[in-house]
């Protein structure tokens, strides 16, 4: 890890991070670290089952904290979970949170937070909050996140994104203030490989291309800078080695720590840039056809590096200088994952794809996409696709 200088980009990350095999057991000792007597442990009902929730709470009530648990985060958290996430801390009388979990426990979390500190409705808070928004906003609890996936890297980002159950659009909440100031980036990231051993294969298949898909839009948007190239290229180096040998030996500790800060840095350079119009893509098709959202933007991923790439220069050269081969690595990583190559093969019907395209047109990261893009560029890439 040292030698693609991730540790030293771990260090300026803005979240701080702990990552080391077992670090779950130290939860206790940094929840005291905190100065708070009662926490919300945010997660679901297959981290209790695995027996992860257990070992966290005996190890803050190890430190004589209070933790109460709520364990009803769903993938893909609506505004509905959400409010329950808030109305369980309420209750728990909570001073920080903590999200055991995946993507899914920490977007439930911030989104809670926003709810809890400041009411209304999730959909209040949607957007990047510009400052004049945030002087008048009261500070959220402190967090700490606990991946036990590598995938979304929400622990080292300012936003949340929850679901309107009505129309399945997934509403961007965003907070940047520093985590001491209130934002929405957790204070700590835990890092623990040993959390990542018993993710089922299509889980870690699916959340894994979604961080690859993180590194490659961060590198490629028209908002990246140098800085976030550097976490987008590190995110890259970690994520392309380490994927396929994840996914074939998950007790090869090395590969699973890999995927972990990869996924990581690849959330700390979405932080600093922007994705690109393969989630835009992905989005209509989670909302409307239910594709798990790594599998949607996977599929998607290898047509947008192909479309971005023409006319030359390519916009990810800064991960690998020939746009071509690089469309056909991502493609080899959907092969040797066993992930969708075709919507065809997804039930999306044909005449279906023009309402998608118009749809993914109105996404927030279409906007950032490094070569601009209409609806019939979308309708083309989904044609591709199909």
């Amino acid at each position: 890890m040292g030698q693609d200088g991730a540790g030293d980009l771990l260090a300026r990350s803005t979240t701080h991070v702990v990552c080391e095999a077992g670090c779950l057991r130290r939860l206790g000792e940094f929840v005291a670290d905190a100065g708070v007597g009662r926490v919300l442990l945010v997660t679901d009902p297959g981290i209790v089952a695995a027996g992860h929730v257990t070992r966290a709470l005996d190890s803050i009530a190890a430190r004589d904290i209070e933790a109460t648990v709520f364990q009803g985060v769903r993938e893909n958290p609506t505004t509905l979970e959400a409010q329950a996430c808030a109305e369980a801390a309420r209750r728990a009388g909570a001073e920080l949170l903590v999200a055991l979990g995946g993507g899914s426990a920490m977007d439930c979390m911030k989104g809670a937070n926003l709810l809890l500190t400041n009411g209304g409705r999730i959909q209040d808070y949607r957007g990047d909050a510009p400052p004049e928004v945030l002087t008048r906003r009261n500070g959220l609890l402190p967090m700490i996140a606990v991946p036990t996936t590598a995938g979304t890297g929400s622990e080292a980002q300012s936003f949340a994104l929850i679901s309107d159950p009505v129309t399945h659009e997934k509403l961007v909440c965003g907070d940047r203030r520093a985590p001491g100031a209130g934002g929405l980036r957790p204070i700590l990231a835990l890092l623990d490989p040993e959390l990542t051993r018993t993710v089922p294969r299509a889980v870690a298949a699916a959340v894994g291309i979604d961080a690859i898909a993180h590194a490659v839009e961060t590198a490629g948007c028209n908002v990246r800078s140098a800085g976030s190239l550097e976490f987008s290229t590190a995110a890259w180096r970690l994520l392309s080695r380490s994927f396929v040998r994840s996914l074939s030996d998950p007790e090869d500790g090395s590969a699973r720590r890999d995927m972990l800060v990869g996924a990581h840095l690849a959330g700390a350079a979405i932080e600093r840039s922007m994705l690109g119009v393969a989630h835009s893509c992905a989005n209509p098709l989670t909302a409307q056809y239910g594709v798990v959202h790594g599998r949607a933007v996977g599929l998607m991923l290898p047509h947008v590096v192909r479309f971005n790439a023409e006319p030359p220069p390519s916009p990810y050269a800064a991960l690998a200088p020939d746009a071509a081969g690089f469309a056909e690595q991502i493609e080899s990583f959907l092969e040797a994952a066993a992930l969708p190559r075709r919507l065809r093969d997804l039930h999306v019907p044909a005449e279906a794809l023009p309402e998608l395209a118009r749809q993914a047109a109105m996404q927030w990261t279409a906007r950032f996409n490094p070569r601009p893009v209409t609806v019939d560029d979308l309708l083309t890439l989904y044609q591709r696709a199909w």
